[in-house]
């Protein structure tokens, strides 16, 4: 039921309304409610589940009982009865609440005997911010800055938190927040003063608020409609503490005001939450120059030889990423030169690079030699041998992958600046056409400490943030005596955060400067809309995988298919067998049938073009609509991906609600889900299982393990004996079941996903597709009957269609055109429009041709207003790109229109086609367009929703990987979807859940992660005590040594070494590139499993680009490692079974080295095993 609340305060908050009824609530033993106050009105509502209890609490506190009746702040509250039915989806919020705590186990009792509540709350009296040192052998606080700040440090549930102000009356306080995962160490002293010494790895958020003193000034006065007296203002620095100090410094030492209060902290070892502290004598040491001061000399000190840029970076990188103190850094500059002197600067650039991941923490568990200046000299010293020795398949791997470049990047945080590679990426027209000066570019990020981009928030404004980022954008990146100034980005960078900035060089004779640049790439002057204009000069930022030169002679502009006002060739083109031969040399894929479907770039044009076997010679048809600007130069095609196979289909949550409400039962998804969940089920079983399940995943190929887990399999060894290839497999199980149960990505197996091109030879009626596919045995399979097509993202039910899929005569070209499906250009709509407006410019389109699939009802599609785009009135410079990029980051509201539309499709009887989500679905389709109009959505459209979510939407159990896989058993979120505030001060979004009774709840109550996996890791550990026996790698050693006995191979120990050292240091590379922080680092499992874990959940976007981009890149590290073992440094094939004997052997007869920061790594073993076995069944069968 629920209570009408009224004379309260205005200005009480909801948090306080609650913490007061908690206690009359209890005693009459009603724990499930929710309060909701009515913000800046003196009126509540208290929803109660059980009405009978609702009931109660009137009889004892309603308006007619004169002397039991509630008093807050001195005003008597009148409670009765609502006039209104209580909502019904709180309800169910709070019934699930009640069940969740009726089958929640139950707490284990404490292990102390005292039952005093712990303190977690605790007065300050000062701040420092600094670095670990040691000073004759003993470990100090380098105190670079300190300020006397009043305040309080407290323990939340989830970070620590540091409430500091200068007392001023009225005037603002700040805050500190600490997630406790960034929380290195915490130590803790009592003697001069009481202090606690927080090392963290990566800098704490900080926001300005309201002091104390304003907030119950505005509270006393009672102020009428002022809704949030309590806003608060991230920023990027606080008083004395500045962003050098905060990016550079990451060690806290807090004085207390109370010395009994270390004991206090001492105690709250008892809280799982809170990472323990331990004492640890330390003393304070003052430097004898500022940080400022130190930075400055460093920089300086590197600005002095252009010509070392590369070597100068790494060395800004050690200070800038928090390594070292700058002041340490220019300690090694001495040795790094001396390095270049007798070595080259390839090879000194490379030994200060791999300092980064060597490099100890500073602190208790650190020897003070390993962080002395000695210590690290002597890691230069060893890494500078190390690259001499793999330099020559340095150069060879260069040689083989001529298409990569080597990009430096930089990542822009609120308070630093982050410096990242060289690594090597595909290129793009401008890297190429300036492939001598790459290191004049510089690809930069603006993002959160925590490697995210920042994120809408409601309590706090982010307006200090964006100005800073707006500054740099105008100004520059200043790194080692260069100034890098911003140039351009592409469509899916600038979705990413992501732009390119360059510093001026000297090319052909000419200073080049951005807008040089930028000019020689085409004509822009008639641009008038910033975000149009970057879009075109985008174009040549896009990543390309290869360049094929073809003579402006043999290019051809015809016209485009119209029809009633609608362009039904918008973005394709064609090719003749000729020009396909050229492409198909240099491009270089390894197909026995070469693709003949490519998306493009060439000089102003973008698309995809198809192979038209009736034209003659060399020609490549562009159609007008490819065409978006002129004046290039640029006379080669510019591959950017093909149509070499069809890609898998898998449902989302946004179709299966599209299809459950356009007919489609719900048995039938639970069907495939079932399917799915079996075969992960049945995965860890069986070697050849696991081989099959992680083939179909394309996991862990390019390291053969699907070969050798059946290779294993013939021997009689199960992949269950041995731990690392079990939590390899379990990774890779776990990523797929997660993806299953929070985003429902559910995989069809009669559907593919496949580009969109038209038909050129108008053979196919409206209505009409053809569709044909190379399955594995390179057979070309043609879809024929009654389909479903759609692409993503589908959020209006008319993005959903029905077409008919028709065979062509034999003697049509089309017959040459297969994993694609093509459109009729005949009708008065073109089909692609139709599907969230698509065209054939390089859009993917899913064909399902599944039965149970089929839809029982059609939707008419939406035909939105085409959104003008932007215009200023005059040619567009580079600052009107820079700010339109800022303005990008502030307004890009596509994930929170796309979630709202969810959780309105789930609530609503209607579903999808529900008003509400129509709306949502027209917003988000001018949100999509804002990146090439410059308009963003409108959100005062927004509609009305309920805050309450379907359970689906709630994270998952978060999950460790550091030893093997398995989940933490951390406390369970509450709230009510409001940004929540506990009395520590410890905030985070907390939302309320309900059971969704619709099929994507049912889908998702029907996993049980938890349990699922349980019984997967108990399967493992009884097919391994089935058999203990000897490890699997002693039993592949002892087969190998039978069957190579004689052959000479222990003089390739000292080669087999190195060729572990270059594996694994690519590895560490990966570890640290693809972390969310330059502090942190992936496991190895996620890299060699090539998937970054979702810790709560499925990943996110930004998870999910990472982990393929990791994987692109790990992989072709992989198949170089393989051609080392085999080919050694030559390009003939010498020795290969001898030399991988000699790296497999590493895995059992010599001791495993343990690498700083990262420790002992496993998989390399693994590799050379593959290898060496196939090497023995080639040469001898």
């Amino acid at each position: 039921m629920e209570v009408f609340i009224r004379n309260l305060p205005d200005q009480t908050t909801e948090k306080e309304l609650t913490n007061f009824l908690r206690e009359p609530l209890a005693k009459l033993k009603i724990d499930s409610y929710h309060c909701r106050k009515l913000r800046g009105r003196g009126l509540a509502t208290l929803t109660i589940l059980d009405a009978k209890k609702g009931q109660v609490f009137l009889q004892i506190y309603g308006d007619q009982r004169l002397l039991t009746g509630l008093t807050y702040s001195r005003q008597r509250l009148y409670c009765n009865a609502s006039r209104n039915p209580p909502d019904q989806l709180l309800l169910r919020n709070l019934a699930k609440q009640e069940s969740d705590r009726v089958h929640a186990p139950k707490p284990k009792p404490k292990k102390s005997s005292s039952d005093a509540p712990l303190q977690r709350k605790f007065d300050i009296q000062s701040l420092a911010c600094g670095s670990w040192d040691y000073e004759k052998a003993h470990l100090v606080f380098v105190s670079y800055v300190k300020e006397n700040y009043a305040g309080t440090l407290s323990f939340g549930k989830r970070s620590l938190i540091l409430n500091i102000s200068k007392g001023v009356m009225y005037g603002v306080g700040y805050k500190l927040s600490m997630p406790y995962f960034t929380i290195r160490s915490i130590t803790t002293v009592n003697f001069p003063d009481s202090s606690i010494t927080i090392s963290l790895s990566e800098a704490p958020r900080m926001y300005e608020t309201p002091g104390d003193d304003l907030v119950k000034m505005l509270k006393l006065l009672d102020l009428k409609g002022r809704s949030n007296p309590t806003k608060q203002r991230r920023v990027t620095s606080i008083g004395g503490l500045g962003r050098e100090h905060v990016s550079k410094c990451l060690v806290y030492r807090i004085v207390l005001k109370k010395p009994g209060d270390i004991d206090q902290i001492a105690r709250l070892k008892s809280a799982r939450e809170i990472p323990r502290s331990f004492p640890w004598p330390t003393d304070v040491l003052l430097p004898n120059t500022s940080l400022t001061e130190d930075i400055s000399q460093l920089q300086s000190i590197l600005s002095t030889d252009p010509n070392k840029f590369g070597l100068n970076f790494q060395l800004v990188r050690l200070s800038s990423n928090a390594y070292l103190p700058p002041r340490k850094v220019i300690g090694l500059v001495h040795e790094a030169l001396e390095i270049c002197e007798r070595s080259g600067i390839a090879i000194a650039t490379d030994a200060v690079q791999r300092l980064s991941s060597q490099i100890p923490y500073p602190g208790p568990d650190t020897k003070p030699e390993d962080f002395g200046l000695q210590g690290l000299i002597g890691l230069m010293r060893r890494s500078e041998a190390q690259s001499k020795r793999e330099r020559k398949y340095w150069i060879k791997y260069q040689k083989q992958n001529d298409h990569l470049v080597l990009v430096h990047r930089a990542t822009v945080t609120p308070t630093g600046i982050y410096l990242y590679g060289p690594d090597f990426e595909s290129g793009n027209r401008i890297l190429r056409k300036y492939s001598e000066f790459s290191d004049f570019f510089l690809r930069v990020s603006f993002l959160d400490e925590d490697g995210e981009p920042i994120r809408f928030d409601r309590t706090a404004s982010n307006e200090a943030v964006f100005h800073r980022f707006k500054d740099i954008l105008k100004k520059s990146v200043n790194i080692a005596g260069r100034a890098y100034q911003f140039l351009g980005f592409s469509h899916s960078a600038l979705r990413a955060q992501t732009c390119w900035f360059m510093a001026p060089f000297v090319y052909e004779s000419k200073l080049h400067l951005a807008p040089m640049v930028i000019a020689k790439l085409g004509d822009f002057s008639a641009q008038r809309c910033p975000a149009r204009c970057a879009a075109r000069i985008g174009q040549a930022f896009t990543e390309t995988f290869s360049a094929v030169p073809i003579p402006s002679s043999a290019v051809e502009e015809i016209n485009d298919v119209e029809r009633c006002g609608r362009v039904f060739s918008d973005g394709v083109g064609t090719f003749s067998f000729q020009v396909l031969r050229k492409i198909s040399e240099q491009y270089g894929l390894k197909l026995p049938k070469k693709p003949t479907l490519y998306q493009i770039r060439y000089a102003g044009a973008k698309g995809m073009i198809s192979l038209d076997s009736r034209l003659k010679g060399e020609v490549l048809r562009l159609r007008r609509s490819m065409i978006k600007f002129e004046g290039s130069d640029a006379t080669e095609i510019e591959i950017c991906g093909s149509a070499s196979r069809p890609l898998p289909m898998y449902l989302n949550r946004q179709l299966i609600k599209i299809l459950e409400d356009l007919g489609v039962p719900n048995f039938v998804f639970q069907s495939l889900q079932d399917k799915a969940v079996e075969q992960l089920r049945l995965s860890i079983q069986s070697n050849s299982n696991a081989a099959d399940f992680l083939e179909q995943k394309a996991v862990t190929e390019a390291a053969q393990l699907p070969w050798l887990l059946r290779k294993l399999d013939m021997l009689g060894l199960p992949f269950q004996k041995d731990k690392f290839l079990c939590d390899t497999i379990e990774l890779a199980v776990l990523t797929q079941l997660r993806e299953l149960k929070h985003r429902s990505r559910i995989y069809v197996e009669n559907a593919v996903t496949v580009y969109g091109i038209m038909d050129e030879t108008g053979y196919l009626e409206e209505g009409e597709v053809y569709c044909s596919v190379q399955r594995s045995t390179n057979r070309i399979e043609v879809i024929e009957g009654t389909i479903v097509v759609t692409r993503s993202p589908a959020l209006h039910p008319g993005d959903v269609q029905i077409a008919q899929a028709v065979n062509v005569p034999a003697s049509s070209p089309l017959k040459e055109l297969y994993n694609c499906v093509i459109f009729s250009q005949k009708g008065g709509r073109d089909l692609p429009s139709k599907l969230s407006g698509g065209d054939l410019d390089g859009d993917l389109y899913n064909i399902i041709y599944d039965r149970g699939l089929m839809l029982k009802f059609r939707s008419e599609p939406a035909d939105y207003p085409r959104v003008e785009p932007i215009n200023i009135g005059r040619p567009v410079e580079r600052d009107d790109m820079a700010e339109f990029f800022i303005q990008f980051m502030e307004n890009d509201q596509l994930g929170r229109i796309a979630t709202i539309h969810q959780i309105i499709a789930d609530q609503s009887p209607n579903g999808t086609l529900d008003e509400k989500c129509l709306t949502l679905a027209n917003m988000h389709s001018t949100a999509v367009d804002f990146s090439k109009t410059g308009v963003p959505v409108d959100m005062s459209q927004l509609p009305k929703y309920s805050p309450c979510r379907p359970d689906f939407m709630a994270t998952g159990p978060t999950v460790d990987i550091l030893e093997g896989v398995h989940f933490k058993d951390l406390p369970d979120d509450e709230g009510d979807g409001q940004r929540k505030e506990s009395e520590m001060g410890d905030e985070t979004f907390q939302f309320s859940y309900y059971e969704s009774e619709k099929v994507l709840g049912q889908l998702y109550r029907a996993i049980k992660e938890k349990e699922f996996f349980q019984e997967l890791q108990n399967e493992s550990k009884r097919a391994h005590s089935a058999d203990p026996g000897k490890s699997i790698m002693d039993a592949i050693w002892e087969y190998v040594q039978r069957r190579t006995a004689g052959f000479q191979w222990r003089h390739y120990i000292q080669e087999a070494i190195d060729i572990r050292e270059t594996y694994e240091k690519n590895l560490i590379d990966h570890m640290y590139n693809y972390s969310t922080h330059p502090s942190f680092h992936l496991t190895e499992l996620e890299v060699f499993a090539g998937n970054v874990i979702g810790k709560a959940g499925a990943q996110n976007k930004r998870q999910r680009e990472n982990s393929m981009d990791m994987r692109e890149k790990f992989n072709r590290d992989l198949y170089f490692i393989r051609d080392y073992i085999r080919y050694g440094s030559s390009e003939e094939l010498h020795d290969p079974l001898e030399r991988s004997i000699a790296c497999l052997s590493l895995a059992v007869e010599q001791e495993r080295r343990k690498w700083p920061k990262v420790g002992w790594l496993k998989s390399f073993g693994w590799v050379a095993a593959a290898v060496c076995l196939k090497e023995v069944e080639s040469e001898l069968g």
